[in-house]
């Protein structure tokens, strides 16, 4: 009754493409937050079939739900609990992003726990001000890093951070600052393989901070990361395809309202279609009104207020009855609305789009290797 079709093979494409604009750095294929809707577990068995380099996460949760299901890649997790104890996730081979000293001291005794040395990556805030040790706390976390380094509980894989994708000026002050870290980090006697700063909108912006490794999120899925371009501009091909099937159609006379409000009233006689998808499964209730879906390759107007569970299309007299397939969003290029036309109809942006499509949609997967 709703279904999101997942194309892996567009995913792994965008791999591809991505790969070629990172000039050879790694790529870091972010899978968090179930691979923005899109399946956690099976898009990162197609990314790991894909070759990529790393696979990144939010939480140790995440990265060891992709350990449970078979995944060898290396992993990055880079938020963590206040009182993690990082045994687990040492014992996975996990590697850790690290922004304070607390935490590089709970991983160095996870190591002696474990006996295991613990990969990790530290963060310096360049100006997002979320996540990060900030300027002043710079020093003395390469100070404690050192000392971890030398008593063999740590080895410091990479640093990183994360730009704000305020405008060009702010972004290549983060960039000045990144780099000056960078060298404090080296003049510190600190050694290291891995600078990372960019994600896909940086990636595609800033050649000259690529370094050694890009993080890749939105751009997999087959999305711009920007809201004045369409993914097509990059050669991109959008990943997921949401589903559902008209369950009733009615005729009704012109003057009727239309579900919660009366958003909608009929103009003539005509044929309601309701469509069993609401708030419940991702669909922004702040569409309403202005949201389109596809039915037998026409676009309508989502009539009614978005509820819960439904939503209602006046299709006028046109010849549309229960079991017809609507998509409520896909590939822009096969002439149905893509996930930017709805995030543009709700306020909100495409990663949100597709981050938040679940309840009760049924996910299928094209694309999947005869091994998963």
């Amino acid at each position: 009754m709703r279904e999101l079709i997942i194309d892996l093979d567009a995913i792994a494409y965008n791999l591809e493409v991505m790969r070629k604009r990172a000039g050879g750095a790694k790529v870091c294929g972010v899978v968090k937050a179930n691979a923005y809707g899109h399946g956690m577990v099976e898009v990162a068995r197609k990314l790991e079939d894909a070759g990529v380099d790393y696979l990144g996460v939010a939480d140790i949760a995440e990265a060891l739900e992709l350990r449970r299901a078979g995944i060898d890649a290396p992993i990055l997790a880079w938020l963590h609990d206040p009182h993690e104890m990082f045994v687990e996730a040492l014992n996975e081979g996990i590697e850790l992003g690290l922004a304070n000293e607390d935490h590089l001291n709970r991983v160095a005794a996870a190591a002696e726990i474990t006996g295991r040395l613990a990969r990790v990556h530290l963060k310096i805030d360049t100006g997002l001000n979320r996540n990060g040790a900030t300027a002043g706390e710079w020093e003395g976390l390469l100070r404690l890093a050192r000392a971890l380094v030398a008593e063999g509980f740590i080895q410091v894989v990479g640093i990183f951070s994360h730009l704000s994708s305020t405008g060009e000026a702010e972004d290549l002050a983060q960039i000045e600052r990144f780099d000056s870290a960078v060298e404090i980090a080296r003049e510190s006697g600190l050694q290291f393989e891995l600078r990372h700063l960019t994600a896909s909108d940086g990636s595609m912006s800033y050649p000259q901070a690529q370094y050694e490794m890009v993080r890749v999120g939105v751009a997999l899925y087959g999305l711009s990361p920007f809201s004045d371009n369409k993914a097509s501009a990059y050669g991109l091909r959008p990943a997921m395809t949401a589903t559902a099937h008209v369950t009733q159609v009615k005729r009704v006379p012109a003057g009727e309202g239309v579900s919660y409000g009366y958003m909608h009233r009929t103009a003539a006689e005509t044929t309601l279609a309701l469509i069993p998808v609401g708030y419940a499964e991702g669909l922004p209730r702040d569409a309403s009104g202005k949201a389109s879906v596809s039915i037998h390759g026409k676009t309508y107007p989502i009539s009614s207020r978005i509820a819960m569970d439904q939503f209602v299309v006046d299709v006028g007299n046109d010849d549309v009855n229960a079991g017809d397939l609507v998509t409520i969003f896909g590939d822009p290029a096969s002439g149905v609305p893509s996930a930017d036309d709805l995030a543009v109809a709700a306020g909100t942006i495409n990663y949100e789009i597709v981050t938040r499509m679940g309840g009760r949609f049924n996910r299928t997967y094209l694309g999947q290797s005869d091994l998963d």
